[in-house]
Order: C-alpha cells, then sequence, then structure tokens
C-alpha cells in the first residue's frame, strides 16, 4: 500500500491557507509530502491569476519546479472538464507540453476521454482512468485502454459500498488506488488500505483529519493514512 498526495485541486486559499498554488508552492509542498512517505503527486497547475490551467507555459513550469524540489517524484497532471469543457483543446494541450508529467488523470465519465487518453499515450505519457461509478467502471473495462492504464482510480462519493462495487468491475491485473471525497474520504481510505490498494489523500479531497480536526496541509494528510497501514497490519 502506498500514498499518492493530491497537493491542490481546485481549492482555494479561503478553504484552506495551505493550498498550494504557485510553482515554488507546489514544489516545496510535493517535497514535504514525500518526506511524510507520499510516492508520487497528483497536482492542478494554476496561471497567474490562480486559475486552474492546462496551458503549456503554466504546466511547463510547474512541473518543472516540483521536478527540482523533488527529484524523481512521479508527478501527475489533471485533465479535468473543470479545467476546460472542450475535451479537443484539453487533448491539443498535452500535445504542446513540453516539460511532460509522469501521468495524467483523465475522467472516464467525461465527454471525450478516450482521445485525451490517446493524446497522453502519443505524448509518452501514463495515465490512470478515474472510475467513479459503476457504468465508468463497465466503459473502461471494455474499452481498449484498460491495461493501458497506470490504474485505475476509485473515487465515488457514495460510499465503501460503491466503491467495493465499482473494484469488482476492474479488469484484472490493472492496480488499483482508492480515494473519496470530503467526509467519507476516510472511510474510503481506510477500506483500500485494508484490502491492500494504493489510496489518494490531500487538501483537493479532504481538509479535516479522521477524528475532525482541520489538518496543518498535506504532508500531514499523508502520514495520516500511511498510519491507517500501520493500524491495519
Amino acid at each position: 500500500m502506498a500514498v499518492m498526495a493530491c497537493l491542490n485541486g481546485g481549492r482555494s486559499r479561503e478553504e484552506h491557507p495551505a493550498v498550494p498554488q504557485t510553482p515554488a508552492e507546489l514544489a516545496a509542498d510535493a517535497a514535504a509530502a514525500r518526506s511524510a512517505g507520499a510516492f508520487a503527486v497528483h497536482v492542478h497547475p494554476r496561471d497567474s491569476r490562480g486559475a486552474q490551467s492546462l496551458d503549456a507555459r503554466v504546466c511547463d513550469v510547474a512541473v518543472a519546479a516540483i521536478r527540482a524540489g523533488a527529484p524523481r517524484m512521479p508527478i501527475g497532471l489533471s485533465t479535468a472538464e473543470t479545467i476546460d469543457p472542450d475535451p479537443f483543446a484539453r487533448a491539443a494541450a498535452i500535445s504542446r507540453w513540453r516539460t511532460p508529467p509522469e501521468f495524467v488523470s483523465v475522467n472516464v465519465g467525461e465527454l471525450g476521454w478516450a482521445g485525451i487518453v490517446r493524446a497522453a499515450l502519443h505524448a509518452g505519457i501514463g495515465f490512470e482512468a478515474g472510475l467513479a461509478s459503476r457504468s465508468e467502471a463497465e466503459e473502461f473495462a471494455r474499452g481498449p485502454f484498460a491495461h493501458r492504464a497506470l490504474r485505475a482510480l476509485v473515487e465515488v462519493e457514495g460510499g465503501v459500498q460503491e466503491a467495493r462495487a465499482v473494484a469488482e468491475l476492474i479488469p484484472l491485473g490493472v492496480p488499483q488506488l482508492w480515494h473519496g471525497y470530503g467526509p467519507g474520504t476516510w472511510d474510503i481510505v481506510a477500506a483500500g488500505v485494508a484490502v491492500g490498494h494504493d489510496v489518494r489523500v490531500g487538501l483537493e479531497d479532504v481538509l479535516e483529519l479522521p477524528d475532525g480536526r482541520t489538518a496543518t496541509g498535506n504532508a500531514e494528510l499523508v502520514s495520516t493514512a500511511l498510519g491507517l497501514n500501520d493500524s491495519a497490519s
């Protein structure tokens, strides 16, 4: 079991003052998350106004900064439609990156997801498939990319039973990583840890620790998730 840190997502500083936004902040937070035990980071680069962006001028600088601050740590970028609703534009953006990440996350429930996967693979970038429902897991399983994915993300909002139902539909041999959102995050993370899957935590997904206290930041969330593995073993 290993922990990926999701550093920022679409979170604002009003939601939590430790949300990293600039390249320097992302680099420092990635280094802290790695020191806490994270094996990789998932980030949403921001432009000078603080808006999420897939533009090469934004993404290349962010990836380069993280790579300098946390050498050899795998970096993943989001391709979510909340960044740009046009799937063709998102696919085209990937082809323009000159400092590419190791992987991107692609949400199977979003229009045009297969084209974004193709663009990533053509650019030599790995992908992880986001599965938020059983229907998305079925679509992923019967498609041509299942066994080319680095991992399948079990990222449901319906609780542990729904996570287990989605996980059962993922083809054998495809690594799984479980994560949740908001108050249900820790239940899903604990369930994933219990069956030996990798998990994801970070300020993108959750702001609180299992006991309800606000986390100081991503490093504390990572170390808390790793502590669940110690408790389960």
